[in-house]
């Protein structure tokens, strides 16, 4: 073979290749992943939804592309980043988290959806029922809004001496009114004076502290959206700066030298969602899978913070507490 036949097949085999390769990861489905998080916030979540998919079959970059979509916490930008992956024609899109699920169900009425949630996603209005979702949508919630009653009587139990109390709540999070309404509701119960304070990025983190310091609030219970989670250690640290027994939702707030947590486990959730939509894939259709409910919940308290804050935890709670950090 002559030299310059020789280079002419090595180039065009080297062409080829790379069009071999696009055209087989062009076959592949693809999942849009639309998160309200950063992109390097809560790694062990996405590393759950990809359990979840390799439960049924899936790994990305083997027979399953992953895109992902990052809000940073903006959700006003949920909307667009569904929009660009409606454009991308992706196979299925996944919402992770309670805001991104009403921007992907506005954003297509075709493509099918898997959210995460932690409303009632029937009030929400995201499916027409829990086991017949009907429509495009399904997905998977968890124990979330529903629990910040119970979040505020674990932490009178622990404050009992206070009579006014503050909770922080993103006002603009699908279901803001509802976490709202309900714990004023049980604050009256408890004969408690509930304030709400409201936060939708971290420059409003120290006012809202602030302001629960000149409330002479006893303790806070911080109100449940993915914004608040993925700030758990920011949260947690100006918690004890400012000496405000606080309770959150889940166990990284008290990992990080929070007071207390309770609530349900989100790598339950998203492990859930990623076998949901591995199904989908298959061939199910949202539609025929019904709203699953994670109902894994757990109580963890941090004893080093009690100390910290001159509290001192009764008996009765350590003995219910799932984990205690010492």
């Amino acid at each position: 073979m002559k030299r310059r036949e020789f280079i002419t097949l090595i180039g065009g085999a080297t062409v080829a290749w790379p069009l071999a390769a696009r055209a087989q990861q062009a076959a592949m489905p693809v999942i849009g992943v639309l998160v309200s998080r950063g992109p390097g916030d809560d790694p062990y979540l996405l590393a759950a939804f990809h359990q979840g998919l390799k439960e049924v079959g899936y790994a990305d970059g083997q027979n399953v592309a992953v895109e992902y979509r990052f809000a940073g916490g903006r959700y006003d930008q949920l909307p667009a980043l569904a929009a660009d992956l409606v454009r991308r024609q992706v196979t299925v899109i996944a919402a992770l988290g309670t805001p991104a699920a009403p921007a992907a169900k506005a954003a297509t009425a075709a493509l099918p959806i898997v959210f995460t949630a932690g409303v009632d996603p029937v009030e929400a209005g995201l499916v027409a029922g829990l086991s017949r979702p009907g429509g495009n949508l399904t997905g998977v919630i968890g124990l979330g809004v529903e629990l910040g009653p119970k979040r505020l009587e674990l932490l009178h139990e622990l404050v009992s001496k206070a009579t006014v109390v503050a909770a922080l709540v993103n006002p603009t999070t699908t279901g803001a009114e509802t976490q709202s309404r309900d714990l004023q509701a049980s604050a009256r119960r408890l004969g408690l004076e509930l304030h709400v304070l409201n936060a939708d990025s971290e420059r409003d983190f120290d006012a809202a502290f602030t302001s629960a310091l000149q409330l002479r609030a006893g303790g806070l219970v911080i109100g449940n959206d993915p914004f608040f989670i993925s700030r758990s250690e920011q949260l947690a640290a100006l918690a004890l700066h400012h000496a405000v027994p606080t309770i959150f939702q889940f166990r990284t707030f008290v990992a990080a030298g929070g007071l207390m947590s309770y609530g349900g486990n989100l790598t339950d959730l998203y492990r859930l969602a990623g076998v949901y939509t591995g199904r989908i894939l298959k061939g199910e259709k949202p539609a025929d899978l019904p709203v699953q409910q994670s109902t894994k919940v757990e109580l963890i308290l941090n004893l080093r913070t009690a100390k910290a804050l001159g509290l001192e935890i009764p008996p009765t709670l350590l003995a219910r507490a799932d984990e205690v950090i010492e």
